[in-house]
């Protein structure tokens, strides 16, 4: 536990170093935002606040306080933004630059990005070190929810079949496909399985797993720790991957990680998401698979299976039920097809 627990140390570190580092492009009131808010959000949380603040303070020193710098900015410039100025902010976002790229955001990516920068002006309003907070004026943008992209029943066998004879594979893939076979199955049954988030199974370690009672301990969002469960065909295949690890004697004796790269060091998350996509694209080309597509797919059989939807949130730690609602809403039309014949109007000689 306590090597688990080194790992995400490890990575809160890296994600405070990272945003020390951007602090000194920001103005300098934002170091007291986030020492205000640590208590309550994760090091991630207020990363992605640092990269959503530093594009809306250098559109503010583009567009509205041309003579300043971004470092130059403000308690009382903040206070002078009007909600005309984040409206405008918000179709800026379609179309900008910055550091020399053109880039653009979606309705979803504005919406993140509009919330950043309210709950910065909420805790300053809320502290009143402003008297004005325009923020809550502009509407969200409206987002128009996706499709969920999963795969079916008969595309979850052919990926636990490519994976296991490597069928379709390019020569180069196939080199390595010896090596990394045992594994690779292990990871995508995990997924498919328990519907674990990449950085809850990069994170886990060998002593996580308890064959016992087929569970395992993750490390979800926010830092709680939880037990989930798995069925015996995803613990033949973690069984089979600890085996063959035991007898590779390149394998560190003091290495905990459960998932090692071909370096034998903790695989990461990138190499995670590049071995799904190499394996998906043979089995389904049209559709852009992802670790997180392989969760909303377990999500889906789950809900299938189940009719649940509270159990479904919380085997996938969603903290609101509202959350896997959204996600899984469209399934209600398999409830909806199933019952359509369930009231009869007329009674049958045979009823």
């Amino acid at each position: 536990m306590a090597k688990e627990q080194n790992y995400y140390s490890e990575r809160n570190l890296k994600n405070l170093d990272k945003i020390d580092e951007l602090l000194e492009q920001l103005p300098f009131f934002c170091e007291d935002y986030l020492r205000g808010i640590e208590t309550r959000t994760s090091t991630l949380t207020r990363l992605n606040y640092v990269y959503d603040l530093r594009i809306f303070f250098d559109f503010l020193a583009k567009k509205k306080y041309r003579d300043k710098t971004v470092r130059d900015l403000t308690l009382e410039d903040l206070e002078q933004v009007t909600d005309t100025d984040i409206e405008i902010y918000l179709s800026y976002l379609s179309n900008y630059r910055y550091h020399e790229k053109r880039l653009s955001c979606d309705e979803r990516a504005k919406a993140r990005k509009l919330s950043s920068v309210r709950a910065m002006y909420k805790y300053f309003f809320n502290k009143g070190l402003i008297e004005v907070n325009n923020t809550s004026k502009v509407a969200t943008p409206k987002i128009h929810e996706k499709e969920i992209i999963r795969l079916e029943g008969n595309e979850v066998s052919s990926l636990l079949d490519t994976a296991e004879y490597g069928s379709g594979l390019s020569r180069h893939a196939s080199g390595y496909h010896d090596k990394t076979r045992i594994r690779d199955i292990a990871i995508l049954t995990l997924f498919l399985g328990t519907g674990i988030r990449i950085s809850e199974l990069v994170g886990l370690n060998n002593e996580s797993i308890d064959f016992s009672n087929n569970s395992f301990i993750v490390t979800r969002k926010g830092g709680n720790q939880a037990i989930l469960y798995f069925s015996e065909e995803v613990g033949d295949a973690l069984a089979a991957y600890l085996a063959q690890k035991e007898e590779d004697p390149r394998v560190a004796p003091d290495e905990h990680a459960l998932f090692l790269s071909l370096q034998y060091r903790r695989i990461t998350v990138r190499a995670v998401e590049n071995l799904v996509k190499k394996y998906a694209k043979i089995v389904s080309p049209l559709k852009k698979i992802t670790p997180h597509k392989l969760r909303s797919t377990y999500g889906t059989s789950l809900y299938r299976e189940t009719g649940d939807i509270y159990i479904v949130a919380d085997v996938l730690g969603h903290r609101d039920v509202n959350t896997t609602r959204k996600h899984y809403a469209a399934i209600t039309e398999d409830h909806r097809k199933s019952v359509a014949e369930k009231v009869r109007l007329r009674k049958s000689d045979d009823d």
